[in-house]
């Protein structure tokens, strides 16, 4: 039976560690991945400074630096891509649906549009104390980035929309 929710998690809501989902309304219709390359575009400064941070303190403990986003521009995305660190598990016009995975977490992070409305879910299971100490900051750190993001999609979408 096909899943009727456009929203993807990891589990079920009772058994993520991490559950965040934020929305805006759109001016104009756009796909997931065209929303996706406008947040990912020219990553804001927080967005920069969170990626450092995250790589340095990640190291000391043997995880592997992911650098942030590199702002190249995708037309398409088909699964088994990779988004940056990002692995895409689904990729459909009202949907982008990507993973990363390691042995100290799992993050799904699930871009739906339904109605002009473009959702960012993020989903989180931990595998151990690390993963639960690397949430503590980044759970709250990632709310702000997705509210910015949302924000810069909604402004990018409004300037394509003005009349000229």
């Amino acid at each position: 039976m096909e899943n009727a929710s456009p929203i993807r998690t990891l589990r079920p809501l009772a058994e993520l560690d991490y559950h965040d989902a934020r929305s805006v309304s759109l001016p104009v219709a756009v796909t997931a991945l065209e929303a996706w390359n406008i947040m990912t575009t020219e990553p804001g400064l927080l967005l920069r400074l969170a990626f450092k941070t995250r790589d340095a303190i990640s190291a000391l403990f043997g995880v592997k630096r992911i650098a942030g986003f590199s702002g190249r521009q995708r037309t398409s995305a088909e699964v088994g891509d990779r988004l940056d660190f990002f692995l895409v598990e689904e990729c459909a016009p009202d949907r982008l649906v990507l993973t990363a995975r390691d042995r100290h977490l799992d993050v799904m992070i699930c871009l739906s549009i339904a109605s002009q409305v473009l959702t960012v879910t993020a989903s989180v299971v931990t595998h151990n104390r690390f993963g639960r100490l690397y949430m503590l900051p980044v759970g709250p750190a990632h709310k702000l980035i997705v509210n910015g993001n949302l924000k810069r999609v909604k402004q990018a979408l409004e300037k394509r929309a003005a009349p000229a």
